[in-house]
């Protein structure tokens, strides 16, 4: 496995030009981590905001894409998917968006992340809200890793990250041909998972598997996320209609 980390964050350089920080300037990273290692095409694997940057690449140079796992993310329009277990309207959902980016650098580095990992209030007492979510615990070595490297960022660039993330529209992914799974979170607070199923209507043969779990389902159901890649590499090379 190979992977990077986000312009200006864990160890990585901010680009010279501070605007250089949207989803296609991730892809541009993509296709270099591609050229470094050799590697004419991958398995992508992409989770939250990452699901843009995959897509992204699938959609500028397929071949570079043998198949792709869609993890609590969305193809593009990522701001307007947030906070739905909470019942916000959809028109108001870019614009608390934006609103809680922007108040990163105060709310403090974890909250964030302990927000991301609740079910919404109405759930938070039924077997499945106190079962499905607490998994993560389950599993603590993985749990400290991302706290750890949570902690670590500078939020003030995180926001800055976040906000030009937000101006990605969209993607219409109907022209996507490569293998494609999506695994969404039930409980997800940042992403609706209404929109994960909307999108893997979209692509054609998609999979979609929805889990008792919220933003972090990589870390509740790691032995899931195996199996889903497995499948998802299985079928690498078979034509999609």
């Amino acid at each position: 496995m190979v992977t990077w980390a986000h312009r200006g964050l864990a160890g990585s350089e901010r680009p010279a030009d501070p605007g250089r920080v949207r989803v296609e300037d991730h892809a541009d990273d993509a296709r270099a981590v591609l050229d470094a290692f050799d590697l004419p095409s991958a398995t992508v694997v992409g989770w939250s905001l990452g699901v843009n940057v995959a897509f992204e690449l699938a959609l500028e140079q397929s071949s570079r894409v043998r198949s792709l796992l869609a993890v609590a993310g969305v193809p593009g329009g990522s701001f307007s998917a947030m906070f739905a277990p909470y019942g916000v309207p959809r028109r108001l959902r870019a614009p608390a968006g934006r609103l809680s980016s922007r108040l990163l650098p105060v709310v403090g580095p974890l909250l964030p992340v302990v927000v991301a990992s609740l079910p919404p209030w109405h759930e938070l007492l039924t077997p499945a809200g106190v079962t499905g979510p607490a998994r993560e615990a389950t599993h603590p070595s993985a749990l400290y890793h991302v706290l750890h490297e949570f902690s670590r960022h500078d939020w003030r660039w995180y926001r800055h990250l976040a906000l030009a993330v937000a101006e990605h529209a969209p993607l219409d992914v109907a022209s996507v041909r490569c293998p494609v799974t999506f695994v969404a979170g039930r409980y997800d607070t940042l992403v609706d998972p209404a929109d994960v199923r909307t999108a893997a209507e979209t692509v054609p043969g998609a999979r979609l598997r929805t889990l008792a779990g919220t933003h972090f389902v990589p870390l509740q159901y790691p032995e899931v996320m195996r199996e889903e890649l497995q499948a998802l590499v299985a079928r690498e090379g078979r034509s999609v209609p």
